[in-house]
């Protein structure tokens, strides 16, 4: 027996009431002003404030030159090289949640949680002031070169020079490690909840008939989280390829991707059409990711 709002054609009323706040909502904050930003992106500054929308493909035109295509080319490629690392590091750790005994996995999933609780301005200026020249990794470095130091005084050979700090910050190593450490959760979370609903039964049998941990990680595990390997890269690659705050504070000149360069037509430059053809440019690219990603996943469907 189906109950009121199951069917939705059959009662557009109770539905329409439902659906109607938050779908004005969306219209209102969401959709308007995306649209005036879409409209100005074909435009042309006419005054110190004001922004005539002649119809003119001249941003987009510009955004593909080779300066800014280089710069998005660069922003994708340190997305998906943050994608990778986080699933490099975000599988083994989602096995040991789901792995674990039942009374720890919340304490693990809250240790995983815990960041989202911290506004991410103080969590990057706290990394930074770990990797600073006088920050504690370089005060661990130099604390063993100082001890590799000593011993070679000890085995009679020259000790080594004086510790000259290392410097972490304020590039693309830095922005790559600034992005992982932000986006990591976001990988662990979706490959945890895939992990989470695979029948273990089936890990013990590919063990039992001599498959090796390898192996079995490789043709049972991989294969049965794959619908969590795609969302989690989903879900990183598209906020990552958008990052704004973490190069904009850990990366240097040469560090800046995409979002920068649009923060500064915006605010910077005061070219706003030209920032906005740049913004839905990259609005366009994460379009087309997430375009591919449903199509893959209805072939997969089809083939089932």
């Amino acid at each position: 027996m189906s109950g009121p709002l199951q069917d939705w054609k059959s009662q557009r009323k109770p539905f329409a009431a439902v659906a109607s706040a938050p779908v004005f909502w969306l219209a209102l904050f969401f959709i308007a002003p995306m649209a005036i930003v879409w409209l100005y992106s074909f435009g042309q500054n006419a005054g110190p404030a004001d922004i005539d929308i002649s119809g003119t493909l001249d941003n987009y035109k510009r955004a593909t030159e080779w300066l800014y295509l280089s710069i998005f080319l660069k922003s994708l490629a340190v997305a998906a090289l943050t994608t990778g690392i986080c699933l490099i590091i975000g599988f083994p750790v989602a096995m040991a949640i789901t792995f674990a005994a039942p009374k720890w996995r919340p304490w693990l999933l809250l240790g995983i949680m815990l960041p989202f609780w911290t506004n991410l301005l103080i969590r990057t200026y706290a990394l930074m002031a770990l990797m600073g020249t006088n920050g504690y990794m370089n005060k661990g470095l130099g604390g063993l070169w100082e001890g590799a130091s000593w011993l070679r005084t000890l085995v009679g050979l020259q000790p080594l020079e004086a510790w000259t700090p290392v410097q972490l910050l304020y590039n693309n190593f830095a922005v790559v490690l600034g992005l992982v450490y932000v986006h990591l959760p976001f990988m662990v979370l979706p490959l945890y909840s895939a992990l989470d609903r695979l029948d273990k039964s089936l890990i013990e049998a590919s063990l039992d008939l001599g498959a090796g941990h390898f192996k079995t990680f490789m043709q049972v595990v991989v294969p049965l989280a794959a619908p969590g390997i795609v969302a989690g890269v989903m879900i990183t690659l598209i906020p990552a390829l958008g990052a704004y705050l973490t190069p904009d504070l850990m990366g240097g000149t040469d560090s800046q991707m995409i979002a920068n360069v649009i923060e500064r037509q915006f605010k910077r430059a005061n070219d706003w059409p030209f920032g906005a053809a740049l913004s839905f440019l990259l609005i366009y690219a994460m379009f087309i990711l997430i375009a591919l990603q449903s199509m893959r996943s209805n072939k997969v469907k089809e083939l089932r």
